[in-house]
Formats: structure tokens, C-alpha cells, sequence
């Protein structure tokens, strides 16, 4: 094992390259050795490689080209592939960031190799285990020796678990760290509104990925439906960058004249978006923290949240139950609430 620390993020998805951006950038400036290693768990470029640019951040050292698959076959090849480059390098430490396969993948090969784990954002839990992150959040904290945790909440989450505190370190979120970072330059360089001919306060915005939503039929056109409608209403547009995974629904799609699907958009043009929204619809977790640091109202389509720090201060909402009227409802008690 080395003597001096040698740092490995291990990234797979834009979530994690954003908030591992000031881990790295800090790595970087200080001179301080690391790599990074890419599993693509996104394997779309504006998925993630746009994102390397606009954020700054040096090359990849290991690219993995996983791409998609079952939960199953995307980890086991992580395993094998990761397990390759850790022996080879010899990393003291091995950083990971949230919920994803790859985080499972590797803290997984980590832990078994005996090389450190820590595990940024640790702690959240949405007690629903049908949700495959559910599962690889909590096998990733109880096998980390360095737990990074947001806020106190998911510290004794942690702590309750049986986890020992001398692992726990309570230390905000690095999102914030990111959004500071870009949001003036968002304004600044992204030309988003102008390319999609959109006015401040004068759309919505929309991203949905998660299988309980996408590969559920029924809720995907309950919560389509539901926003066009709300758009027609409103007398406004919503915008939709579409999750590569969803291109065999651009037919369906094609029938809602109110919703304006694009290519999935870099970290400055849905900053710029999420900025000058009148209302955020989202299942994304990343999404969620944004629009509350921005303090901007967003409807959560999903029946629980493991940020429920974002539904406690008031601007965002859960649903009861996916259907047209909840999701109205719930619009409407947003739209018309007062945020401090």
C-alpha cells in the first residue's frame, strides 16, 4: 500500500461527476495524487462528457465503456473491470458518491481489496426497497470506513443503524459547492432559453428517469398527460430533456403539442433552466437539492424522497398516489404557497 494518500473517484453517472467535481477540482489544486475512473454508466456523451468540459475537470484515466444492462450484468462487469484497475494502481483510498451501480461496484471491490472506502453523501434512506438505489445506498455506507453525510438526519440514520460514529462525518452537501460554482456562468454563457425560444417564468421544466415512473406505462402517461395539461392551462410550454433510455417513447411523446422534448442538456443549460422556471417537475434526487438551493417550487414525482430536507422547508412536495389529479393538486398548493 502506498504511503502517501492516492485518491480514485469513481464516477458512472452526471449526478457524480457534478458532485465529485469539488472533491476533484480540490485534489487538483492541491496537488494531491488521484484518478479518475469512469465506469459510463451513463454511456451517452451529453450525458457526462459535456459535463467534464463545462465543469473544468482533467481527463478520465480509466474509461469503462459499461454502458446499459440489468442491474445484474451492469455490476458484475463494474466488478470485474474495477477490480483490474485497483490492483494495478494501488489506491489508498477510494472515493464514491451516492446510490448508483457503480457506487455499489465500487465500494464493493474496494472493500475486498482492503483499499479505504468513502462513501460522499452517505446516510440517505427513502425506506423503499423496490427502488434498486435503496439497496446499494445502504450495502455501500455499512461496508465504508469514511461516511460523508449531509446533514445531521442522515447521520443518525447511520448511527442507528449501528454504525460506528467515529466513521460519521457530518459535512453538507457538495451539490451546493457545484451550483455556487456555476450559476452565474450559467446565466452568463448558457443560450438555452434563446435556442428553445423560452421567456423567464414562462415554462416548466421536466426530467423523469426512474423505472417506477418510465418503465411503469401507466405513470409515464398519467405524469405526461398531467403536465400538458397543466401547460395548456397556463397558457405555457414544458421542457423536456429526454434520458437516452426513453427514445422508444418519442412517438408517444410526439402526441403532447405542450411538451418540448430535447437531447439531454450539460450542467450550465439545465441550471439556466431550473433558474428561470415557473415550476420544476422531477424524479431525479440531484434535481430536487438544486431547485431548493435555487429556491425554486418543484413537484417531486414520487410517492417518498430520501432528501426530505427539501419537502421540510417548503419548496417542493411528494405525491400520494401518480395520478392527474394529485399531481394538479399539488401544482396548485405549490404554486400558489409562499417560500421564506
Amino acid at each position: 500500500m502506498n504511503s502517501k494518500p492516492f485518491f480514485a473517484f469513481i464516477l458512472g453517472t452526471r449526478p457524480e461527476i457534478i458532485k465529485l467535481y469539488s472533491l476533484i477540482t480540490y485534489a487538483k489544486e492541491h496537488k494531491l495524487k488521484y484518478c479518475i475512473i469512469h465506469t459510463n454508466q451513463h454511456y451517452d456523451k451529453d450525458m457526462d462528457e459535456i459535463f467534464f468540459k463545462e465543469l473544468g475537470l482533467p481527463k478520465v484515466n480509466f474509461n469503462l465503456n459499461i454502458g446499459s444492462g440489468t442491474q445484474g450484468d451492469q455490476t458484475g462487469r463494474m466488478l470485474i473491470e474495477l477490480e483490474k484497475i485497483l490492483i494495478k494502481i494501488k489506491p489508498t483510498h477510494v472515493f464514491v458518491q451516492g446510490d448508483t451501480n457503480t457506487v455499489l461496484a465500487g465500494s464493493l471491490v474496494a472493500s475486498k481489496l482492503h483499499i479505504k472506502v468513502c462513501h460522499v453523501e452517505a446516510g440517505l434512506r427513502s425506506y423503499d426497497n423496490e427502488m434498486p438505489e435503496e439497496i446499494n445506498r445502504i450495502i455501500s455506507d455499512h461496508i465504508s470506513d469514511y461516511l460523508f453525510c449531509p446533514t445531521k438526519k442522515q447521520a443518525d440514520i447511520l448511527i442507528k443503524e449501528g454504525i460506528d460514529k467515529k466513521k460519521i462525518f457530518i459535512t453538507g452537501n457538495t451539490i451546493v459547492d457545484a451550483i455556487y460554482s456555476c450559476s452565474k456562468l450559467a446565466l452568463k454563457k448558457s443560450n438555452v432559453l434563446k435556442t428553445y425560444d423560452l421567456k423567464k417564468d414562462k415554462y416548466f421544466l421536466l426530467t423523469c428517469h426512474r423505472p417506477s415512473n418510465t418503465d411503469n406505462q401507466g405513470n409515464f402517461k398519467t405524469i405526461i398527460k398531467s403536465i400538458d395539461n397543466l401547460c395548456k392551462k397556463e397558457g405555457i410550454k414544458c421542457i423536456f430533456p429526454m434520458h437516452p433510455r426513453l427514445n422508444s417513447k418519442k412517438e408517444f411523446l410526439s402526441g403532447f403539442k405542450n411538451i418540448l422534448v430535447t437531447h439531454p442538456l450539460g450542467y450550465l443549460d439545465l441550471l439556466n433552466l431550473q433558474i428561470n422556471s415557473k415550476m420544476i417537475f422531477t424524479d431525479s434526487g440531484g434535481i430536487q437539492e438544486e431547485s431548493c438551493i435555487l429556491k425554486k417550487k418543484c413537484v417531486i414525482l414520487r410517492l417518498n424522497t430520501e432528501r426530505p430536507e427539501t419537502v421540510k422547508v417548503g419548496g417542493a412536495m411528494i405525491l400520494k398516489e401518480v395520478s392527474e389529479n394529485e399531481i394538479s393538486k399539488t401544482y396548485h398548493t405549490l404554486i400558489n404557497k409562499k417560500i421564506n
